[in-house]
């Protein structure tokens, strides 16, 4: 896979790349990362790239002109068929179903805007889509930027040790994840529960969904409103609410 970020900061974008699993990826060349600032196509001086917004208001945007040259010089180092995608607070939610489906593609390029915003005419002219990682603002979009790149690269064939833990992750199956023990087997007087400790694989799995379904609905119920559950999960929340329901059935006794 081929990635492009337009960004202000090249240096941040490679120095964070290093470390990990993407790290891990850069070195096998299952993907490879390239930057281009804006700075680049600027024709004064200065490297003038923001300028006062039309209609008044505090702070900065980012101009046009090299900014949508950057996005044509990084874009045109891509396969055919891979996206624009600015990162920014309106765009659409970044979940992981988004990001199994980036993965899918042979390159994507990512744009990091800062200050206030960009030029609108830059999104109608050089940007496919719009991803936001979060209900918040942040300085820049180089940590979006590099959030999508983790979540995307860590789903590529050979990116993990072990191609099941992509599919066991929180969210690959709409589910948070389950707790995880490794030695010692007590620790400060909590100990691993037996079950983990019995070898029966098939009591592992149904302890396994049953406290990834019951996190979720603790911490995130949103998800479990959302999700279209295997017939074995659907059975398993609805033991585990009748169970709940009739634990607060005794305690209102």
């Amino acid at each position: 896979m081929k990635i492009e970020v337009v960004t202000l900061f090249p240096r941040m974008i490679a120095g964070a790349l290093e470390y990990g699993v993407v790290g891990r990826a850069l070195e096998r060349g299952l993907v490879t990362v390239g930057t281009e600032d804006p700075r680049a196509h600027t024709q004064d001086a200065h490297r003038t790239v923001d300028d006062r917004p039309y209609g008044g208001g505090p702070g900065m945007v980012m101009k046009p002109e090299p900014l949508l040259a950057a996005i044509r010089a990084a874009h045109a180092r891509l396969p055919a068929g891979s996206p624009r995608i600015c990162l920014s607070a309106q765009g659409e939610p970044f979940e992981e179903r988004v990001a199994r489906a980036l993965a899918a593609l042979p390159g994507m390029l990512l744009v990091a805007g800062r200050y206030e915003g960009v030029d609108e005419r830059v999104l109608e002219l050089g940007i496919d889509r719009e991803l936001s990682v979060g209900d918040y603002v942040l300085s820049g979009g180089e940590l979006p930027a590099l959030t999508v790149i983790d979540a995307v690269v860590r789903l590529l064939p050979g990116a993990l040790g072990d191609e099941r833990s992509s599919e066991e992750d929180s969210f690959a199956r709409g589910l948070l994840d389950w707790p995880h023990y490794t030695r010692p087997e007590l620790f400060e007087g909590l100990s691993v529960p037996p079950v983990l400790l019995s070898g029966d694989h098939a009591g592992i799995g149904r302890w396994r969904l049953e406290r990834a379904l019951e996190r979720t609905w603790r911490r995130r119920p949103d998800l479990i409103a959302g999700a279209r559950l295997a017939p074995e999960a659907q059975r398993a929340l609805n033991e585990l609410l009748a169970a709940q329901a009739a634990a607060e059935e005794d305690r209102g006794k």
